[in-house]
């Protein structure tokens, strides 16, 4: 469905620190790092797409979080689930919902939210009981 998503920072050393730990929590790999750009993406091993791209907006104005976009990732567990939180919020996160049950949304919706350093909203999310083994999950 997607290609990738782009997120503005404002401080690209700052936005690194932050999603490198958080995504190879998620086993997202580092496809590249532009520091000069600067921008930088993310992909599951083994496949070009979707991206998950980092970096300064194109028209060199200031990078703004929008109020009601969020990028929700998928976790392979709900273990994962709170690790990525808890590795969020020692980089510079900022919570928005600890991790927990959303049976509102279903009834094994486990997901925790939080803001990156500049403010664009994230979740982590795992839709599977806490039995089922990581390859069942339906990451692609």
């Amino acid at each position: 469905m997607f290609s990738h998503i782009f997120l503005g920072v404002s401080d690209f050393e700052r936005a690194l620190a932050f999603y490198q730990p958080l995504l190879a929590s998620l086993g997202l790999a580092q496809r590249f790092c532009e520091r000069q750009r600067p921008w930088a993406g993310w992909q599951s091993p083994g496949v070009a797409r979707p991206l998950l791209l980092i970096g300064h907006p194109f028209d060199g104005q200031a990078a703004q979080p929008g109020n009601g976009p969020m990028t929700a990732l998928l976790a392979d567990s709900r273990a994962v689930v709170d690790q990525a939180y808890a590795l969020a919020l020692a980089h510079g996160g900022r919570c928005e919902g600890a991790p927990g049950l959303r049976p509102d949304y279903h009834a094994h919706y486990y997901g925790a939210y939080f803001r990156d350093p500049d403010g664009n909203k994230l979740c982590v999310v795992c839709h599977t009981p806490p039995d089922t083994p990581p390859t069942e999950t339906g990451r692609a």
